[in-house]
C-alpha cells in the first residue's frame, strides 16, 4: 500500500537505483581526473595539454550528444537509451585500460562521454514518480552525484596506487556492466509517457531561453565552474607531489578535505534559503573560490597551504554546483525547466572540455602556478558577471494531468485564466498534446488542491 504522502516503495526503489545507476557513471567519469597526471607519465604521447585533453575530452561528446540523446528517449523510450549509454561507456572504459597512448585513452574517453544517459534516467524518474514526489527523487540522484564525486577523488588515487591507471578504467567498465544488470532487474517497467517538458528539452523554446539574461548567466556560471575544475585537476595532482605527498597518498588530503567542505556548505544553503540570500552567499563562494587559487599558486612546495586551499576550494564547488541548478529551476519559464537544464548541462560539459585543454596548455607553457592564476582571473570575471543575477524567491513548479477536455481552444483559454488567477501562480501553460498544466508558483502562497480541482472539473 502506498503513502500518498511520501514515496510508494516502488517509487523509492526506483528512485534510489536510478541514482546509483548515474552515481556510478559519474563516479567512471571522475576518478581518472586526480591521478592521470600522475599515473599517465609511461604513455606514448604524454605531455600536460594531453592530460588536460583527457581529463576534459569526455565533456565535448557529453556536451554534443546531452540534449539528443533525451530527445531519443522521448521516441524509443527510456531503457534503450540507458542501456546504449552504458554500453557505450563500458566499451570506451575498455579501449582506455587497453591503450598504451594517450591517443587510445582520449578515444575511449570520447567513447565514455558518448553515453550520454543523463537525460532519459531523469526521463524515467519523472515516468516512475508522482508529480508530488518528483522534486525528492531528482533530489536523490543530485545528492548521488555529488557523493559519487566525492568518492571518486579518494577512490581514484587508492586504485591507482594498486592496479595502476588501466585498472581505474577496468574498474569504470565494471561499474558500467553494473549499471546494465540494475536496469535489467532492479528498475520497475513504467509508462513511457514521451516528452515531459520538466525533464526534457523542446526544440521550439531553445531561441526564447537563449535570450533571457538570468537563465545565460547560470549557463555561462556553470561553464566557468566546471572549466575550473578540470583545469585545477590538470595541474593540482602535481602541485601535491612537488610538495612531497606521495601519488599513492593523496586521497590522504582529499578525503578529509571533502569531508569537511560538505560539512561547511550545509549552514550557508540553509542561511540562503531562510533569510532568501542566496545571491549573496553565491557570489562570496565566487570570491571564495578565487582566493582558493591564489592560494594553490602561491601554496606551492606547501603542503598545508595547499589543504587549506583545497577545502576552501571544494567548498566554494559544492555550494555553487548545489545552487546553480535550484536557481535555475526558478527562473525557467513554465514548461520550459527541461530546456533551460538540456542549455545548462551542455554549458555544464561544454566548459569540462575547454577547462582541460585550457589547463594542459597552460601548464605546459606556464606551470601550475599559472594554472592556478589565470583560472582566478577567471573567477574574477564571473564575480562582475553574477552581480546581475536575480536574487530568487522561494518558486516551485508543478506538472498537474488534466482529465477534462482541452481541445477546444476556448475552453483552455479559459482554464488557463483560471489558474493564473489561482494565489501564488507566477506562470502557466496548457500543452494539449501531452493533457498537462505546467504551473510556477510561489512555495508560500500556492495551494495546490486548488489548482486540481479546476483542471479536474
Amino acid at each position: 500500500m502506498s503513502d500518498e504522502q511520501g514515496f510508494s516503495p516502488r517509487e523509492r526503489r526506483a528512485s534510489f537505483t536510478l541514482a546509483g545507476i548515474f552515481g556510478m557513471r559519474m563516479l567512471g567519469l571522475f576518478m581518472i581526473m586526480p591521478v592521470f597526471a600522475l599515473y599517465g607519465t609511461d604513455l606514448i604521447g604524454f605531455s600536460p595539454l594531453w592530460v588536460g585533453i583527457v581529463i576534459g575530452i569526455y565533456g565535448l561528446t557529453q556536451a554534443v550528444l546531452q540534449i539528443p540523446a533525451g530527445w531519443l528517449s522521448d521516441r524509443i523510450g527510456r531503457k534503450p537509451v540507458i542501456y546504449g549509454g552504458l554500453t557505450l561507456f563500458a566499451l570506451g572504459s575498455v579501449v582506455a585500460a587497453m591503450s598504451d597512448s594517450v591517443y587510445g585513452v582520449a578515444i575511449g574517453r570520447v567513447l565514455q562521454g558518448s553515453g550520454a544517459i543523463a537525460g532519459a534516467i531523469l526521463a524515467l524518474a519523472a515516468d516512475i514518480t508522482r508529480e508530488e514526489n518528483r522534486t525528492k527523487a531528482m533530489a536523490i540522484i543530485g545528492v548521488c552525484i555529488g557523493i559519487s564525486f566525492a568518492i571518486a577523488m579518494v577512490l581514484g588515487p587508492v586504485l591507482a596506487s594498486f592496479f595502476g591507471l588501466s585498472g581505474v578504467f577496468w574498474a569504470t567498465a565494471i561499474l558500467s556492466v553494473v549499471g546494465i544488470i540494475m536496469v535489467r532487474f532492479m528498475l520497475p517497467d513504467s509508462i513511457h509517457r514521451g516528452q515531459i517538458r520538466d525533464v526534457t528539452a523542446a526544440p521550439e523554446l531553445f531561441g526564447r531561453l537563449l535570450k533571457d539574461k538570468q537563465l545565460l548567466r547560470l549557463d555561462f556560471g556553470i561553464m566557468l565552474l566546471h572549466l575550473t575544475l578540470t583545469a585545477v585537476f590538470v595541474a593540482f595532482p602535481l602541485s601535491l607531489l612537488d610538495a612531497g605527498l606521495a601519488a599513492k597518498h593523496h586521497w590522504w588530503l582529499y578525503l578529509p578535505t571533502l569531508l569537511l567542505s560538505f560539512v561547511l556548505i550545509v549552514p550557508f544553503l540553509i542561511l540562503g534559503a531562510k533569510r532568501n540570500i542566496n545571491k549573496q552567499l553565491f557570489q562570496a563562494s565566487i570570491l571564495v573560490m578565487m582566493v582558493a587559487l591564489i592560494l594553490m599558486a602561491a601554496g606551492q612546495g606547501h603542503i598545508a597551504v595547499l589543504a587549506l586551499a583545497m577545502v576552501l576550494y571544494f567548498t566554494a564547488f559544492n555550494f555553487m554546483e548545489a545552487s546553480l541548478p535550484a536557481f535555475l529551476s526558478m527562473l525557467a519559464p513554465a514548461g520550459a525547466k527541461g530546456t533551460a537544464m538540456g542549455i545548462y548541462s551542455t554549458s555544464q560539459f561544454f566548459g569540462a572540455f575547454l577547462g582541460g585543454v585550457l589547463g594542459g596548455l597552460l601548464y605546459q607553457e606556464l606551470g601550475g602556478a599559472g594554472v592556478f592564476l589565470l583560472v582566478a582571473a577567471c573567477m574574477a570575471f564571473w564575480f562582475w558577471l553574477a552581480a546581475g543575477m536575480s536574487n530568487v524567491s522561494k518558486v516551485r513548479s508543478h506538472i498537474l494531468p488534466i482529465s477534462v477536455n482541452i481541445e477546444n481552444t476556448e475552453r483552455r483559454e479559459h482554464l488557463l485564466t483560471q489558474l493564473l488567477a489561482l494565489p501564488g501562480v507566477h506562470e502557466a501553460l496548457i500543452i494539449p498534446e501531452e493533457g498537462a498544466a505546467y504551473l510556477k508558483v510561489d512555495g508560500n502562497i500556492f495551494e495546490l488542491d486548488q489548482a486540481q480541482s479546476l483542471i479536474n472539473l
